[in-house]
């Protein structure tokens, strides 16, 4: 079933779009903090926008799904966007990815933090079914329907937030979801012929630049400490980010 893709109207409105959590949970709830500060200037509508990959590499996915389940911060509404992620994880527990190729993306991580061993699990029972029934089991339903029905896209009449990104020449209504979810290299090689500006994480960058219309705010949070933050009011911007 094909994700959401929103429409918002980012009038008198405050957003925060914050880049790949990845498991990083002490890091979120410091740039929340951060974030609760700096919007103590601003009256109006606020709203976090989480970007996607909440899961694998770092050490706190069970944390970081269960906080963005939880009210967000007083004051505040949140919307969370998919991640390849997110989706690479569904596709394993619905038998459609086998455990290899996840593990390998930071699975493993993740599965530490549900209280699993994937070594463990397969000298204990060999074989993959039971495996994956024994996973299946361990990670709470209400965070695997958490992950089914996050959104893909954001769009306003400015700005457009995605994971990854988007098709050049490509409507927004007709740009397939998988590309929202893992484009790179057609997406970064486009970025002056973007008709909006397009903030997005998935790629990797030390220091989040503008580059033509689009702006990539994923610092690597799993191995910099850095987990970054796009305040957008009005046609106006300013990065927040953890470790400064």
């Amino acid at each position: 079933m094909p994700r959401e893709r929103l429409m918002m109207d980012m009038r008198d409105t405050v957003v925060y779009a914050i880049g790949d959590v990845h498991g990083c949970y002490d890091e979120l709830r410091t740039l929340e903090q951060k974030i609760e500060a700096d919007a103590l200037q601003f009256r109006g509508r606020k709203i976090i926008i989480m970007l996607g990959d909440y899961v694998d590499r770092g050490p706190n996915s069970r944390r970081v799904v269960e906080h963005l389940m939880a009210p967000p911060p007083e004051g505040f509404m949140r919307v969370c966007l998919a991640g390849n992620h997110e989706v690479a994880m569904l596709a394993y527990l619905d038998g459609h990815l086998s455990l290899e190729p996840w593990l390998r993306v930071g699975g493993r991580e993740t599965l530490f933090s549900y209280g699993i061993d994937p070594d463990r699990l397969a000298d204990l029972y060999g074989s993959s079914e039971e495996v994956v029934e024994r996973i299946r089991e361990a990670i709470p339903a209400t965070h695997v329907a958490f992950m089914r029905t996050l959104p893909v896209m954001i769009c306003s009449e400015r700005f457009l937030f995605v994971h990854a990104g988007i098709r050049p020449g490509i409507a927004l209504e007709a740009q397939d979801e998988a590309d929202l979810l893992n484009i790179r290299s057609e997406f970064l090689a486009a970025a002056h012929r973007l008709d909006r500006w397009v903030v997005h994480g998935h790629t990797i960058v030390d220091v989040p630049t503008l580059d033509g219309r689009r702006l990539g705010i994923d610092t690597g949070a799993f191995q910099s400490g850095r987990l970054t933050a796009l305040r957008i009011v009005g046609k106006y911007g300013r990065l927040l980010s953890t470790g400064e």
